[in-house]
């Protein structure tokens, strides 16, 4: 296969990533809390062609000598952005949404029978009934949401209102006039680049040991809970601008009908060749 050919059509597939990686940022405009994600490319190892054995005829030119011949481009990385979205108001009861950047709710997940915790910027929460007389404070899609002991937040059934107060606290006000506290739990991201992401606008930390987890993220206890933002009956948006991701689509197919147009030209050019009759 020609060099022209590999070029393209390396770069294809790495074309063919990120606009799949634009398609799940697009799915996701309208989904709560979902952080978008950005790729970069970076050029493949060149190959350097030195064919000229006497450098004293190269000494007009700008750039390195010899030949320098690419083998095209990859994806080099995707980053998180976690800029703050659009905030919605729902004046729900059991919404919340989280005014710091760097900061998950933390809830229980459970996965081919391994529990661990996860971290959220959903906020979208529902009361869930475990037995007679208590209910479970849960996301969307069942998960426990925890306190700030890493423990589901269990409450009675009989709530006639739920409050949120400074620090991340909500008080649960019961029809017999008794109030109950729970600090909900929060997480501050330290290295989001760290974290993988998981269905249901999740995220978690990596799959491989991590030696000091506290570098990619701290649990917010004590004092730090002073700093946590928070808003009830807000729920914040996705931060994807939908006018981007169209243009960059657009970027993308362009490139890669251009690559492909370049894996047709070299077979042409090549059947010419292969005409040729001496």
């Amino acid at each position: 296969m020609s060099r022209i050919m590999l070029n393209a059509t390396n770069t294809m597939n790495q074309l063919q990533k990120q606009l799949d990686l634009i398609g799940h940022n697009i799915a996701n405009v309208d989904t709560v809390g979902y952080k978008n994600r950005n790729a970069t490319f970076q050029e493949l190892l060149t190959q350097q062609n030195n064919n000229q054995a006497l450098n004293q005829y190269e000494t007009v030119r700008n750039t390195p000598l010899g030949i320098r011949l690419s083998t095209g481009a990859a994806l080099s990385q995707t980053k998180l952005n976690l800029s703050q979205g659009a905030m919605r108001t729902t004046d729900r009861m059991l919404d919340f949404a989280l005014t710091q950047e760097d900061q998950f709710f933390t809830v229980q997940v459970t996965e081919n029978g391994q529990t661990s915790t996860q971290f959220t910027r959903n906020g979208v929460f529902y009361l869930s009934s475990i037995n007679n007389n208590e209910v479970m404070l849960v996301t969307a899609e069942g998960h426990p949401v925890l306190d700030s002991n890493e423990a589901p937040v269990i409450l009675p059934e009989n709530i006639k209102e739920i409050q949120l107060q400074p620090g991340g606290v909500i008080t649960a006000e019961l029809t017999n006039g008794q109030a109950l506290a729970r600090e909900l739990g929060l997480a501050q991201v330290i290295r989001p680049q760290m974290l993988e992401s998981r269905p249901g606008s999740l995220f978690a930390l990596p799959a491989a040991n991590i030696a000091n987890p506290q570098d990619v993220l701290t649990l917010m206890q004590g004092g730090a809970r002073g700093d946590i933002g928070m808003r009830q009956g807000v729920l914040e948006q996705s931060n994807v601008d939908l006018a981007t991701e169209l243009t960059e689509m657009t970027l993308m197919q362009r490139s890669y009908s251009f690559n492909a147009r370049s894996v047709q030209f070299a077979d042409q050019m090549m059947g010419l060749v292969n005409g040729l009759k001496v």
